[in-house]
């Protein structure tokens, strides 16, 4: 398919959430796209996406406000908040902002709602190529149980593809490489919006961009892994992701049952990594301005399992406030091959909260991530039987960075509780 082409590895990037919730500002979008060009670029991290809420001029937190005004253009679309992004003034939108991004090497991406502003559904307002106006094509019984922004649209009515159509030209025009799709994934009072995916991959294919789409929030039902497939780059396989142990120790089930939709241009996606200085402006998971709570054992043991699941990487945190330690993380560039080149990602087997993952290359090279999700240290191996491997290969600590040595029976680790390892097994 070809919007597969568009993110034929899993992309790296940045989103404001985790760290400024709806209410980040043009000067972070910028300080935050710099430090990337300067630090992460050359290491594959290369998309800046500004997530909800750009419209509205009033945002201060994570925390929604109902029923406030947004800003807004002739055509019922969403426009960015001029107070908030200066340079969005006049008609330009997000195309200066967006050129800034470019010209550092980068790639724009943008958050939106599934649907129609419900002002422009109680004000009737113009749809830019139909007669049909706001009120003709909304369906005002689908809302969003947790944001009062949006009416679903009626993809029977006339000129609801109009709309969808209309949204994705503005963007082209914007410049936007990567659109994040909110309550469309999995809505909690109505399963998946299938139409609405649909109507949206017909108007990003007909705006003559390429742009890669995100679907959110989760859990994404896997009985439409096909659909999902078909329409999108990227689908959440999990609710909000944060900094808490039980929310990680959930996602190596949830990683076992996607792992065999996982292929190119298409990623299930375990969602944002927590990462460094969260939660400034953020006030959702449990907790306020802080560093992640996850200690520097689940941190590695996260970017692991991200990493030979080969999901989407997208950090939380103000990159500007990176420790040595945090940036560490972001540019293993054996850590990075192995998220980039691995592929038949699965579980070998999990027993007593000890499990193991194993993917490969194309050229033959070996992966094994070994994990240890219970509370107290263990040991925790594979066979090369199990890996359906014979003689002997060499062993490479990839974080580490360090040769281990070699092995004709099994790769084993003691490792404390939460820890993982992972290595590179090359035949010798």
């Amino acid at each position: 398919m070809k919007h597969h082409q568009w993110s034929s590895t899993p992309p790296l990037g940045w989103n404001s959430w985790d760290c400024y919730g709806a209410a980040v500002r043009e000067e972070e979008i910028r300080g935050n796209a710099e430090y990337m060009a300067e630090h992460l670029l050359k290491f594959g991290w290369d998309y800046v996406v500004v997530d909800i809420q750009w419209s509205e001029p009033g945002a201060v937190s994570s925390h929604y406000r109902p029923f406030v005004p947004l800003e807004m253009d002739e055509y019922s679309r969403l426009i960015p908040a001029a107070n908030r992004f200066p340079s969005s003034s006049g008609v330009q939108g997000f195309r200066p902002l967006s050129d800034y991004v470019h010209s550092l090497g980068l790639k724009f991406g943008i958050h939106i709602m599934r649907g129609i502003p419900r002002q422009a559904v109680h004000a009737g307002t113009a749809i830019k190529g139909t007669k049909a106006t706001a009120r003709d094509i909304a369906h005002t019984n689908s809302i969003c149980p947790w944001n009062t922004d949006m009416y679903g649209i009626d993809p029977r009515k006339e000129g609801a593809q109009a709309y969808y159509d209309s949204l994705f030209e503005l963007y082209a025009e914007w410049g936007v490489d990567f659109v994040k799709v909110d309550d469309i994934a999995a809505s909690r009072l109505y399963g998946i919006h299938a139409e609405e995916i649909q109507m949206i991959r017909r108007a990003i294919d007909k705006c003559g961009r390429e742009m890669v789409l995100s679907l959110s929030p989760g859990p994404a039902p896997l009985e439409h892994a096909d659909l999902l497939r078909d329409n999108a780059n990227m689908w959440r396989m999990t609710d909000d992701f944060w900094d808490i142990w039980k929310l990680l120790y959930e996602m190596f089930e949830r990683a076992e049952k996607w792992a065999p939709h996982v292929g190119p241009g298409h990623w299930p996606d375990c969602d944002m990594l927590p990462l460094g200085h969260l939660g400034i402006r953020s006030v959702d998971g449990g907790g306020a301005d802080r560093w992640t709570r996850f200690t520097k054992d689940e941190q590695v043991t996260m970017m692991t399992l991200w990493s030979i699941f080969r999901s989407p990487l997208m950090f939380g945190g103000e990159l500007r406030d990176n420790d040595e330690w945090t940036l560490s993380l972001l540019t293993n560039e054996e850590i990075l091959d192995a998220h980039r080149l691995g592929r038949n990602p699965r579980m070998l087997y999990r027993e007593d909260d000890r499990t193991a993952w194993t993917s490969e290359t194309e050229d033959g090279q070996i992966y094994v991530a070994l994990f240890n999700l219970r509370e107290e240290e263990t040991e925790v191996n594979v066979t090369l039987s199990q890996l359906g491997l014979t003689g002997t290969f060499a062993i490479r600590d990839l974080w580490a960075r360090r040769e281990m040595g070699s092995a004709a029976d099994q790769v084993a680790a003691v490792l404390p509780p939460h820890a993982s390892a992972f290595y590179a097994l090359t035949r010798t």
